[in-house]
């Protein structure tokens, strides 16, 4: 969604506003609406629903106080202290704090909508008049309780554990909203929030008081974006940014980006050159790197996406045991010690193993829950996805489960289409043993593949063993009592590649036999420096894989680029960022322009281009054979294990 114009939030403005979210938090009225009264009398007496549903609320008489709840609270919690706890603290405050921002919202509403102008003539309004009054003054309700909820959890969210689960099941939800009118709304609100802060189960420690507060305002968000859609007059709340001055916080509309928080995850450090083998792999590696960091965080884009060498999606695959682990570990351990050196904020997000609920719809929101932090411009963020086939297998084999549907329909949703936003800052990983297996729609997404395949030259079995040993070594000298090689010194042949042409010199016509037929076949018929060629190959190559498509063309176009842009960045850039990572974004897109010219001498389009495409179709006729290859293979283990089987069965009876 675009927004087409910033508002600032004046902080005098907010100063102004205070007294009165103060005098929310020290007193309301709130009577009870029926519904939530009635609601589930024929559970326990101990159920906290029915607990919230006794909740005296008569407009009449009794006076709500948060504050005065909060120093209960205390009383309970720290009978023996005199300062408030804390995490008490901490939430009273964020609650006035997102009061005040939510009352400063609905009155920008009032005076954008023309809610403000109704409001003074309401004694003479007509009936239709009424009606947008009505209308609008719940719209600004809602907007105001949304500013509210999204002001506290920008404040908290990064304060509270990770797993809010145990608060979750003691949590029963909001039994009302009340978009009635501002005052009703703020009201209700603080109504049911004070109730569970009163509640002997809810808050039984000072940081629970935390994590209730948030799992209280994502679900009031989560009830206001329910209702979205029969609110009316919304077009001068989507159409502008509000931003906090000498603040990151900024409300975009509806936008929950707060969902998006997330907390970068441990890893084990890992070097390049401690993974043995996995060239390819290794100098793809270090290039997502090198890309990632060139993002330009105040144009909220990288130059290498303009130049076409950015992938937000990629995929590593190979046997297993051949390092996919060690190199998500070398990849994060790379970006992050550039970010600690840049300054720059990085997250480690990758999926959880525990994405596919039995729950319906439970594993899209997870999924959801998961994509959303990737669309954060505020750092750089590196997803790996291990494993990628148990989450993502192809929809229509046998026995696939709901959630996995659910997964793949997010994981498409996010990557191309109206809710893909990227900013040139956040890359998905796709690593797998089994790529067969990876449903086609998520392959097609796929813009950078490499093999993983492990140790493949004499110098890797050696530097394997040399890794293995040389902790014996150093602990025990002498110990290893072996010769070592002649002419090779340990790990000098693992470091990484001046560029893919080192890696990829073979690749001139393809290796799998299908592919190379139909590759001589057309070049009999056209040159292969022209573009009949391609359209001719892509065709021939269709008719033998019906699945493959435009979508791979397009990947193919990537790869070309991300070849065309695969240069080094020299390295002083690295020591000193004010050379290149600190220049504005046009200073850095024409010096990777520079760059890319220089590393295109003695090299020709025509010569990448088809080297590349034919790096492709030998993969996509790879995977394909895979498949069918495991399954004669299977079947051939079997014939042998029954042959075997019979035979001996044999000796046996004739002893």
């Amino acid at each position: 969604m675009e927004h087409n114009s910033t508002f600032p939030i004046k902080l005098n403005e907010l100063e102004a506003l205070r007294n009165e979210a103060t005098s929310y938090l020290k007193g309301i009225q709130w009577e009870q609406g029926s519904k939530a009264k009635s609601r589930d009398k024929d559970q326990k007496d101990s159920s906290i629903l029915l607990y919230l549903s006794k909740a005296q609320g008569t407009a009449g008489s009794e006076v709500i106080s948060v504050s005065k709840t909060i120093l209960s609270l205390k009383k309970r919690l720290l009978p023996d202290s005199v300062a408030i706890p804390v995490h008490l603290n901490q939430a009273l405050f964020s609650l006035q704090e997102g009061i005040t921002m939510g009352i400063w919202l609905k009155d920008s509403y009032y005076d954008a909508s023309g809610l403000s102008s109704l409001n003074e003539r309401k004694a003479t309004l007509d009936a239709e008049q009424r009606r947008e009054y009505d209308s609008k003054l719940q719209t600004a309700t809602a907007f105001m309780l949304f500013g509210i909820a999204y002001r506290i959890l920008y404040d908290l969210k990064p304060m509270v554990s990770d797993d809010l689960s145990v608060m979750k099941n003691k949590f029963a939800g909001i039994p009302e909203v009340s978009l009635m009118s501002p005052l009703k709304g703020i009201s209700c609100m603080l109504f049911y929030f004070d109730k569970y802060m009163d509640h002997p189960e809810i808050i039984t420690s000072d940081a629970e008081v935390l994590n209730f507060t948030v799992v209280f305002f994502e679900a009031l968000i989560a009830e206001i974006q329910m209702r979205i859609g029969s609110l009316d007059h919304t077009e001068t709340i989507t159409d502008r940014t509000y931003k906090l001055e000498k603040s990151e916080f900024a409300i975009s509309g509806w936008e929950n980006v707060m969902e998006g928080i997330a907390k970068s995850v441990e890893f084990n450090k890992i070097q390049f050159e401690e993974i043995v083998g996995n060239r390819d792999a290794k100098h793809f590696a270090r290039r997502l790197t090198e890309r990632m960091l060139s993002y330009d965080f105040t144009a909220k884009k990288n130059p290498f996406q303009e130049l076409g060498g950015f992938m937000p999606v990629f995929m590593g695959y190979g046997i297993p045991g051949t390092g996919k682990s060690m190199l998500i570990a070398a990849i994060a351990t790379r970006l992050k010690k550039h970010c600690d050196e840049l300054e720059i904020p990085f997250l480690f997000h990758p999926m959880p193993d525990t994405l596919i609920s039995t729950f319906q719809g439970g594993s899209a929101e997870k999924m959801v829950q998961w994509m959303k932090p990737l669309q954060d411009p505020t750092k750089l963020i590196f997803a790996p996805i291990d494993d990628a086939e148990n989450n993502l297998q192809e929809r229509t084999a046998q026995g696939v489960s709901a959630g996995v549907k659910e997964v793949i329909g997010v994981f498409l949703r996010y990557t191309e289409g109206a809710y893909a936003i990227n900013y040139g800052n956040s890359s998905i990983g796709l690593f797998t043993n089994l790529p067969e297996m990876l449903d086609k729609a998520v392959i097609s997404r796929v813009q950078g593949r490499f093999k993983i395949d492990g140790a493949r030259t004499i110098p890797d079995f050696v530097d394997q063993d040399h890794l293995w040993w040389r902790k014996l070594d150093e602990k025990m000298p002498d110990f290893v009592n072996m010769k070592n090689p002649d002419d090779y010194t340990f790990l000098s042949e693992q470091g990484l590649a001046k560029n893919l042409g080192e890696i990829l010199n073979q690749s001139d016509k393809p290796t799998e036999e299908k592919v190379l037929e139909i590759y001589e076949k057309t070049a009999a018929k056209h040159k292969t420096d022209t573009h009949m060629f391609f359209a001719q190959l892509y065709q021939n190559i269709q008719k033998a894989f019906p699945f493959f498509s435009s979508r791979d063309i397009r990947n193919i176009q990537s790869a070309i680029s991300l070849r065309l842009t695969d240069f080094d960045l020299p390295e002083d850039w690295f020591t000193d960022a004010s050379l290149y990572f600190k220049k504005d974004y046009d200073t850095k897109f024409n010096m990777l322009q520079d760059l890319m010219k220089q590393n295109m001498k003695g090299l020709d389009f025509s010569d990448i281009r088809r080297q590349e495409t034919v790096r492709y179709l030998d993969n996509v006729a790879t995977i394909a054979d895979t498949d069918f290859k495991r399954k004669v293979d299977g079947r051939v283990h079997d014939l042998m294990v029954n042959l075997e089987a019979n035979r001996q069965f044999e000796k046996g009876v004739e002893r």
